[in-house]
């Protein structure tokens, strides 16, 4: 009786194994990211481990952060030419022996998928080998992995009421998008200034995702080298690989003094100095705007799965918290105009801030561990 209370004792002892996938796209990689921090905040013994694909958004990224990483072969099925979905069937059994591989491995209590084609094979793995699994969408329509796998998963969390009809009531609740925590202490700090009051410059922040967006690109260097405002100009563009060097010529032709790089990693420096943004509308970066209070125009990716990000847009369009234009009606005249009316107009900035913040849902990655811990014991 001794020897088994011991032995139960020691087994409840053993960390939390938290095992997270998805990738493919900050969108992706980020909320997951969120997620580990919350977990490892609340439970420091914790031991986590990503998996992902042997892309370098994941690899670099995650290795940023200092987490274990794990890379498996998966490609995805929607809107692929006959010959990349043939690849990707015959390499599908693959990518499940594999996630199954590290699964036995790692031992983990629970899986959280954060979407991307990686989590397919992974969260059906676990699922045969009997762990906890659950996912999270972060999008208004929810991509091709998570519509499959809400049949699989034990619980789903999603970040916008538009998606809950895609899956199962019983098992879906509404926790928002995680926001990593630096920019949560961002928000903070923030908190009763908004960035919106009289001053004599300007910041604006162009973020095309983290893959960039070379249409989003030329729109904005040249709006911006055309804008008619009373205050001086400071510019800090994201641009992706392909495009710095060109966006970076633009604005040195035009004297407009700007940071132009193709990824920034420090994003609270860089949302700490805007006062409002032109960006692509992912859910992760709308879910940090909110957070932050941070008004935009958006430019929606016109080629996202099911147009998504639109849709996503649109949420927050309907809050008053965004401008939402769309890229096949939209030139830089337009585009300028639309930036002039912003920058002329502190008092609608400062409404469009509040307006954000009223969207928000800041405790997204607690709510998240909450569904991922229920049943698991942390001592």
């Amino acid at each position: 009786m001794v020897e088994d209370t011991e032995t139960k004792m020691k087994s409840a002892e053993k960390p939390i194994r938290f095992l997270l996938t998805g990738g493919g796209t900050g969108g992706h990689l980020f909320p997951a990211i969120a997620a580990a921090e919350q977990l490892r905040s609340r439970v420091p013994e914790a031991i986590v481990m990503f998996i992902g694909t042997k892309r370098k958004m994941d690899t670099t990224s995650l290795e940023h952060y200092g987490y274990m990483v794990k890379s498996i072969y998966s490609y995805g099925l929607k809107g692929k030419s006959v010959p990349e979905l043939l690849k990707a069937l015959f390499v599908l059994p693959f990518s499940f022996l594999q996630a199954a591989a590290c699964i036995l491995q790692f031992r983990p209590n629970v899986v959280l998928g954060v979407g991307g084609y990686v989590t397919g094979p992974v969260i059906a793995a676990a699922r045969v080998l009997g762990k906890k699994t659950v996912i999270h969408e972060q999008n208004s329509i929810p991509g091709l992995a998570n519509r499959q796998l809400g049949r699989l998963a034990e619980r789903i969390c999603i970040s916008l009421p538009q998606s809950a009809g895609y899956f199962p009531s019983a098992k879906t609740v509404l926790t928002g998008n995680p926001v990593r925590k630096p920019i949560l202490d961002l928000a903070e700090d923030s908190k009763g200034d908004l960035n919106v009051s009289e001053k004599r410059s300007l910041t604006i922040l162009i973020l095309g995702g983290s893959q960039g967006a070379h249409r989003l690109n030329e729109l904005a260097a040249e709006a911006l080298c055309g804008l008619n405002i009373p205050v001086s100009l400071r510019v800090i563009h994201q641009t992706g690989e392909k495009d710095q060097e060109m966006v970076t010529q633009r604005y040195k032709e035009c004297q407009i003094e700007a940071d132009v790089r193709p990824f920034f990693h420090d994003m609270v420096e860089v949302y700490s100095k805007a006062d409002f943004l032109v960006s692509r509308a992912g859910a992760t970066t709308l879910a940090e705007l909110a957070v932050l209070g941070k008004p935009a125009i958006l430019i929606p990716y016109p080629h996202a799965a099911d147009n998504h990000q639109q849709k996503n847009g649109e949420y927050y369009v309907a809050g008053g918290g965004c401008r939402l234009l769309i890229e096949r009606e939209l030139d830089s005249q337009t585009l300028a105009r639309e930036i002039e009316k912003f920058a002329g107009d502190e008092e609608r900035r400062q409404e469009m801030a509040q307006a954000m913040k009223k969207l928000a849902i800041p405790d997204a990655a607690a709510r998240i561990v909450d569904i991922c811990m229920e049943g698991e014991t942390t001592t």
